[in-house]
């Protein structure tokens, strides 16, 4: 990321948070209440039915389950209190409460309950739930600035972490903003105008490096010893992802952009293909490490020609190519005993490397052209101009026009318009106006007043936060919610020319077609990374680092492979509409040879993931079976049945169990391997306070134990403890760890139904595809709208959910129906 802006830049920067308070405080955010009224449930048929069978156990001073009538009070008047009674709701319907053994309540007493309480429920939370500003989250607001400006700054990480509610990290109610937020978003503006603004008259040229490993420093060191000489190229021999590195150093890169890259080589003394990481590397410390790819370089054509791999690639300054073989296991002992020449095992020649860019599709930038189109933007000449020629030389310009104050209107209403998501009125850049002058009051030139209103508008209410007035959307609305939600970016052009003309208001056809025309885009892959990191929290894959000891198999040609696995099968699943039920069993896995080598499955050769057929006995298919959800749901030493069974009940079913009592400990694993968690939580659940929340969770937490914390089948635990040793090599170096007791993956459900392991588990799921299709369109609209769905939206989730089955469950029909819903076109 640049580390640096212009000196304009930093001279302006104190007084444009000076006039940026002037700004916002200019600028009108849609107004909302923050509070409800208070609903009373203080209506007989709630009343009495408590008193005849709750007040025993919650009232003057009993509270069991943490609940007492008294404190409750009779009326909703909040957040708290409406999730109360929701749960009294639940689970009064559920028959949970009042227990079976204490109460005798026939069905209609039950349900004349459930109804009379449900009806004040709705019409709180309906109240409520148009009341909540949502502002960008710090991704959206990364890719929304881009996008506008045709840059590729990275902008996440400079800005604070968003809050969460449940899974999402893009409802409103945790998107909070701060003094520091603004601040940031100050630095981030400044950094992409920076990079969107020309700084050249003419446009620059590219960069082409051509090179190859013998010209670098480590050809000294590793040449003739685990890299060999040939007169085409390299050869390296040695185990991928260690030593010795392999950074291509005279590849560094000159200036940030994107970059062509061709790598042209072979498989050295095999028939086989050899599989390679491609990745970038600096030495700036803590910097990012990005992985480009995975490939296959195949042996020699039959005429002797090599193969060239191109990819293209966003490289920043001073990273180098970082190019790895994989598989190539290869002992010290075999090359220092017979010599690189002597040593007859495969490995991978990389004859040559080429890289060409930065590449501009455009010159100057959509955003440069967005500020500066009505403006004349001159270099001035350098006295003497031949300075130009220089390194060091950096271009200076000088920003006029006839008509300053028509060129400075004409270009804040094209920004805003297009940074607002609609027409912006004229009398609504007064501010941004204001701004323009006061900084030329104050020495700015015209340039860098007319920069610092561009950033002022970028941190603007209208621009940070989602202008949804409570009821019906209009199409400009729509074409926000649906921009963000399937792009996770601006509307574009074509989008906003359906607002404009109306057409998603009048027409679902309309509306769904350019919902159909997204979900075809490449950039709808920022919708199945984004709702995959969220909804199965493949965002904490890096949470836990596995214990080398207990899991010497992991590494990061696993981990990238988990995450991608995943990310292609749910975006497969919704562009070939199939089942819902594939989320639990599918008879297809998106794989590669190290996922495949990693799950036992054969026959896969390839190094980037693709869809391959599997075994009808495979435990695979599916979610449950994929190593990322297994990995983010345990730590880097062990599992727990706990915290997959939660995982399991909130992202599939869309259950979510009630928090543990105060002053109950959590039930920590045995590491020594002398007995299992299973046995510990028997003795946990034991507890009253435990027992129903555990019966709920705990059995897919139990089915899933025959799966280790990255992800791999075990019918015994790893100890570093007790246990067997055995005689098992990974890279060439014998394990530490000893195995255990045995797994035990039994278990049954709330229902009374048994399952004898994991595949029976799979079953019992697939007898209620209802619920699976109910959860995620739950979890569809919340990353749609931008908040939680709440009591009032239950009744429309159940007709989306029956549509659905109606059409068997299909993902892309379901995505539909969720586009279609007045949850979707409603605030």
């Amino acid at each position: 990321m640049p580390q640096a802006t212009s000196n304009s830049c930093h001279e302006s920067h104190t007084r444009v948070a000076v006039a940026l308070a002037i700004v916002l405080s200019s600028v009108s955010i849609p107004c909302v209440s923050t509070a409800s009224e208070p609903t009373s449930v203080a209506g007989p048929a709630i009343q009495s039915f408590l008193r005849n069978h709750c007040f025993d156990c919650h009232s003057d001073g009993a509270s069991e389950g943490g609940l007492e009538f008294d404190v409750l009070g009779k009326s909703i008047t909040g957040t708290a209190d409406l999730a109360a009674w929701v749960r009294i709701h639940d689970r009064v319907q559920s028959g949970e409460m009042p227990p079976p053994d204490s109460a005798n309540l026939s069905a209609s007493e039950r349900s004349e309950f459930t109804s009379a309480l449900a009806a004040p429920l709705r019409r709180h939370h309906a109240s409520e739930k148009g009341t909540v500003l949502r502002r960008l989250n710090r991704r959206e607001y990364e890719n929304t600035l881009n996008d506008l400006f045709g840059t590729a700054v990275e902008l996440e990480t400079l800005l604070p972490a968003d809050g969460r509610s449940h899974e999402f990290d893009n409802v409103g109610e945790a998107l909070g903003i701060s003094m520091v937020h603004l601040e940031r978003y100050l630095d981030a503006a400044d950094l992409v105008l920076e990079a969107a603004i020309a700084k050249t008259a003419e446009a620059p040229s590219t960069h082409v490096i051509e090179t190859h490993y013998a010209e670098t420093r480590e050809a000294k060191t590793h040449l003739g010893k685990v890299w060999k000489q040939l007169d085409d190229g390299s050869v390296v021999f040695y185990q991928a992802f260690g030593y010795p590195d392999g950074m291509l150093r005279t590849s560094s890169i000159p200036e940030p952009g994107r970059y062509r890259i061709a790598i042209t080589g072979y498989a050295y003394q095999t028939d086989e293909k050899i599989p390679f990481f491609v990745g970038a590397k600096s030495f700036a410390r803590g910097s990012e490490q990005p992985t480009l790819g995975y490939f296959d370089m195949p042996p020699l054509g039959s005429s002797g020609e090599m193969t060239t791999i191109e990819l293209t690639a966003h490289l920043e300054h001073r990273y180098m190519l970082n190019i790895i073989p994989y598989g190539l296991v290869v002992s010290d002992y075999n090359i220092r005993k017979d010599g690189v020449d002597g040593y007859n095992g495969p490995g991978l020649a990389i004859s040559k490397v080429r890289l060409e860019g930065p590449l501009h599709d455009e010159f100057p930038s959509r955003g440069h052209r967005l500020i500066f189109d009505d403006w004349q933007r001159e270099e001035i000449i350098p006295n003497p101009p031949s300075q130009r020629e220089k390194s060091w030389y950096k271009a200076k310009f000088n920003l006029s026009s006839d008509k300053v104050d028509q060129a400075l209107q004409s270009t804040l209403q094209r920004v805003a318009s297009t940074a607002m998501r609609r027409e912006v009125a004229a009398e609504e850049l007064s501010p941004y106006i204001n701004l323009f002058h006061t900084e030329q009051e104050r020495g700015a030139d015209n340039e860098e007043a007319l920069r610092t209103a561009v950033a002022a508008i970028l941190c603007s209410p209208d621009f940070l936060y989602f202008r949804e007035p409570a009821g019906e959307l209009d199409d400009h609305a729509i074409a926000t919610r649906l921009s963000y939600f399937l792009h996770r970016t601006t509307p574009d052009e074509e989008l906003l020319r359906a607002a404009d003309r109306n057409e998603l208001t009048k027409s679902t056809e309309s509306l769904l077609g350019h919902a159909k025309r997204m979900v075809a885009d490449p950039r709808f892959e920022r919708f199945v990374v984004d709702f995959t990191d969220a909804w199965l929290n493949l965002r904490d894959i890096d949470q836990t680092s596995p214990d080398q000891k207990l899991f010497p198999e992991y590494d990061k040609y696993l981990r990238d492979s988990m995450v991608e696995e995943t990310r292609q099968f749910i975006a497969t699943l919704i562009h070939e509409n199939l089942p819902i039920t594939n989320l639990v069993k599918s008879n297809f896995a998106m794989l590669n040879l190290r996922l495949a080598d990693h799950y036992g499955i054969e026959g896969v050769d390839h190094a980037d993931v693709r869809r391959v057929e599997l075994p009808k006995d495979s435990v695979r298919g599916g979610l449950l079976g994929q190593a990322s959800v297994l990995k983010v749901t345990a730590n880097g030493t062990n599992t727990s049945p706990v915290v997959r069974g939660v995982w399991v009940t909130e992202r599939l079913l869309g259950v979510h169990p009630a928090p543990p009592p105060p002053g109950i400990s959590g039930v920590e694993p045995d590491i020594r391997g002398a007995a299992t968690l299973r046995q510990l939580l028997d003795q946990h659940r034991n507890e009253d306070s435990c027992r129903a929340c555990h019966a709920l969770i705990d059995p897919p937490g139990f089915a899933l134990e025959s799966f280790n914390p990255i992800g791999g089948w075990r019918d015994r635990y790893r100890s570093l403890g007790e246990g067997e040793r055995i005689d098992l090599r990974v890279n060439n170096r014998r394990v530490q760890y000893r195995l255990g007791l045995p797994v035990d993956s039994s278990g049954s459900l709330p229902s009374g139904e048994s399952f004898a392991g994991f595949e029976a588990f799979r079953e019992c799921l697939l007898k209620d595809p209802d619920q699976l299709a109910r959860s995620l369109i739950t979890k569809w609209l919340t990353f749609a709208t931008g908040r939680e769905m709440g009591f009032s939206d239950r009744e429309e989730i159940e007709s989306l959910a029956r549509q659905s089955a109606q059409r068997g469950h299909r993902l892309r029909v379901m995505l539909a129906l969720v586009i279609a819903s007045d949850i979707f076109r409603t605030k």
